[in-house]
């Protein structure tokens, strides 16, 4: 299996509900290093995973749709707690959608799956994987 990841970053605010979420429940900022993983089980015609100034591309129109913005407002979290797992998931399926729809290229239709890794801090981060 091969594999190629791409990183960005973005910064938001949020609040958690929840006691397990202690003084987080407060809004707050966090900023995110985001990286997305890639995967195929051969290289393409041109022998890459994906063209990767195309997935950065699309990776940076997904994170500009929260960068910048309290999640807590945003209609697509309605009435979800916006913890780091979650916004994996979310982010993994956004750029899954951008596959599917053709952005990277007609050769990213070989992938076989996308794994997304957000970095809270240095010593914690979230993932998700998703196949395609």
């Amino acid at each position: 299996m091969y594999s190629v990841t791409i990183r960005d970053h973005m910064m938001i605010a949020h609040s958690l509900r929840g006691d397990v979420f202690g003084p987080a429940q407060r809004l707050h900022g966090a900023t995110y290093v985001v990286d997305a993983t890639f995967r195929r089980a051969d290289l393409d015609a041109d022998g890459v995973v994906v063209d990767i100034g195309r997935a950065a591309r699309e990776l940076r129109n997904v994170l500009d749709r929260f960068t910048y913005r309290n999640l807590d407002d945003e209609p697509a979290f309605a009435g979800m707690n916006t913890t780091t797992e979650v916004l994996a998931r979310v982010i993994a399926d956004r750029l899954a959608e951008r596959v599917h729809a053709g952005a990277l290229g007609d050769n990213a239709r070989g992938l076989t799956g996308i794994t997304v890794t957000l970095h809270e801090s240095h010593v914690a981060w979230a993932s998700y994987e998703r196949a395609l």
